[in-house]
């Protein structure tokens, strides 16, 4: 049985549809709600959480997913209903290896992620969680257009005789490359403060 104030859950993150495969593995504490864990996801990939989110999992005693996020009465009564992902934990869905969420961020440009539980692992004295142990490659930068747009974007950042190379070099976050990513480099927000900024902040 998982301890929720003692074990940790390690959880590897991958972005879909994009090859070489750009992914993480985090160590997010038990208790944490799935909130919790997409403010883990967006830090470790480096996104920068402009845009909605949902997770999506499958269920074996029905045929629709079970959908966690923000509720739509919250934003618009079109979008599909779905839990408030800080009263759901993560352990209620992800509680075995293997276990899956699909993530996606970002609705129109759709960036689909899937995060499996790959082990539960106890606490160790003196350190601080969440952590990202491991990873690799940059996340796209935000807005590019997607899949094809990321690809489009490459494809100009490393032809100098393209059209959009000078511009799209001066459009991309400073310091940003594909391949660029160390672990020891990502820092993690306070959960509950980003969903104060988020939820109860008069800006």
């Amino acid at each position: 049985m998982i301890d929720r104030r003692r074990d940790l859950l390690r959880i590897r993150v991958e972005l879909a549809r994009i090859l070489p495969t750009i992914w993480r593995e985090i160590l997010v504490p038990a208790n944490y709600s799935f909130w919790d864990l997409h403010v883990a996801i967006q830090d470790s990939m480096g996104w920068l959480d402009y845009h909605l989110h949902e997770f999506r999992i499958k269920d074996r005693d029905q045929e629709d997913p079970v959908l966690i996020g923000i509720p739509s009465d919250e934003l618009w009564e079109d979008l599909p209903e779905a839990q408030p992902g800080w009263e759901i934990a993560v352990i209620d869905h992800l509680n075995q290896p293997g276990d899956q969420a699909e993530y996606e961020y970002d609705f129109g440009d759709g960036w689909f992620h899937v995060a499996t539980l790959v082990s539960v692992e106890p606490r160790e004295k003196g350190k601080r969680y969440p952590q990202c142990i491991a990873g690799a490659r940059a996340c796209p930068p935000e807005d590019c257009g997607g899949v094809h747009g990321y690809h489009e974007l490459l494809e100009a950042l490393l032809d100098p005789a393209h059209t959009e190379h000078e511009a799209l070099g001066q459009w991309i976050p400073d310091g940003w490359g594909p391949e660029l990513f160390k672990s020891d480099k990502v820092r993690f927000d306070n959960p509950r403060r980003r969903w104060e900024h988020a939820f109860l902040s008069e800006d």
